[in-house]
């Protein structure tokens, strides 16, 4: 059986009904699947799990064979240690973290019949489909309009609403600093999802007050980031540039008593030059280096294009110890924009209870081109018509909060379908 197989029955809970256990005897209880990652690194994160009675949340990595964690090497690999449950067909092998510590395995146990999944499997192959599933699918493709304007609105706050209360969980781990708090939001989004978590731990362990005092310095600042993310050491000062970036960090790094993280937490494979984790990291740099009171502005700005002119920074700096890198494109400030400053906005006004009602949140996401991810794609396939960000956010929503855990009882689009079967009886 190929190994993509067994993920499409751990994703779309293929499993339920079935009783699952760690290779320990101990009871798992799978509370939430996580998130598919089609990059480096483990192939599930944000899991959610119940093994005996401890909750654990993390990642989750799946072989065919249990010794393969040995042959693909992950035991070498911190990327993997916050690995909190091995799915396997065949546990052959116990399995170790870098840290030496056991990692649990659960025989996954689910349907007998595997013909059916493997002509599904086949069919999303040919037509490159992602690995996602969406219960309404037929109908929708019969009647796109199942899909109303109104609940893709309600979709869209629902949305903004869970981005205010993770805003608040920051806020009150930066003792209120609506300023800190969107630093570290910032930074999670300039890892553009492939690099979110590893851009948040670069944030949270570099203070933004150090920072601050030698913002104008662009050297000091992308010397204290780049030796922050683990990416610039000893061993990779090997030219002129980087060398003296290593240098200037490691005076700022005791003047601040700075701790790098680990470089293993950092992404790189199948990923396009411009992504590149160091790239993103000097600009970064560069928005930080040129833009004073960065959330003050963009709290303030109530034009998309003016939001774009303050985030797509031009650094012309004097300093030819360091080079520039390119700046922000279009598309990337756009996805800044609807992940962390709209969402800021809205979270803001609330908080200062201003007024700011939903036309003015909806004419933001409006003005916003369509995002263009598998997501979105598979939304296509199903006839429905997206025309800008606000549709997007929306059923970006819709999938992950719906359809990935089959609450189509909650959903509106589910309950008309359901309304009409029960029609069809009388």
């Amino acid at each position: 059986m190929p190994e993509i197989l067994l993920h499409y029955i751990w994703q779309q809970r293929l499993w339920s009904g079935f009783e699952q256990t760690t290779t320990d005897g101990l009871s798992v209880e799978i509370i939430s699947t996580g998130q598919y990652n089609r990059n480096a690194g483990p192939d599930f994160s944000n899991a959610h799990v119940r093994i005996g009675q401890q909750d654990w949340i993390g990642n989750i990595e799946i072989h065919i064979h249990a010794s393969d964690w040995y042959k693909h090497k992950h035991h070498t690999d911190g990327a993997y240690d916050n690995t909190i449950l091995h799915i396997v067909c065949v546990a052959d092998k116990d399995i170790e973290n870098t840290r030496g510590e056991k990692i649990p395995q659960c025989e996954l146990r689910y349907p007998a019949d595997r013909d059916y999944m493997s002509e599904w499997l086949v069919h999303a192959q040919e037509m490159q489909m992602p690995v996602y599933h969406i219960e309404c699918s037929h109908q929708l493709q019969s009647d796109a309009s199942l899909m109303t304007e109104g609940w893709k609105k309600t979709l869209l706050l629902k949305r903004l609403e869970c981005k205010r209360q993770s805003i608040l969980q920051l806020l009150s781990i930066t003792q209120n600093s609506w300023t800190h708090a969107f630093y570290i939001s910032l930074a999670h989004n300039f890892g553009f999802h492939t690099n979110g978590i590893a851009f948040e731990t670069l944030a949270i362990q570099t203070p933004l007050s150090c920072l601050l005092k030698h913002r104008d310095s662009l050297f000091q600042v992308t010397a204290i980031l780049l030796g922050q993310s683990g990416l610039l050491n000893a061993d990779t000062a090997i030219d002129g540039e980087r060398k003296a970036l290593w240098n200037e960090y490691e005076f700022l790094s005791k003047k601040f008593s700075l701790t790098p993280m680990h470089a293993s937490l950092w992404k790189k494979a199948r990923m396009r030059p411009q992504n590149a984790p160091e790239v993103r990291i000097r600009q970064f740099a560069q928005l930080i280096h040129h833009s004073e009171f960065l959330f003050s502005k963009l709290i303030q700005a109530q034009e998309i294009d003016t939001m774009v002119d303050i985030l797509q920074v031009e650094v012309q700096d004097t300093d030819t110890r360091i080079s520039l890198s390119p700046k922000l494109g279009r598309k990337s400030i756009e996805i800044l924009l609807i992940n962390t400053v709209i969402p800021y906005q809205y979270a803001y006004a609330i908080a200062q209870q201003k007024v700011k009602n939903d036309a003015t949140v909806l004419q933001l996401m409006e003005a916003i081109p369509a995002e263009d991810n598998s997501i979105i794609r598979q939304w296509k396939m199903l006839g429905q018509t997206i025309h800008s960000a606000a549709d997007t956010q929306a059923l970006i929503h819709l999938y992950q909060n719906y359809c990935q855990p089959h609450q189509c009882y909650n959903c509106q689009v589910g309950y008309q379908i359901f309304s009409q079967r029960q029609l069809s009886l009388f």
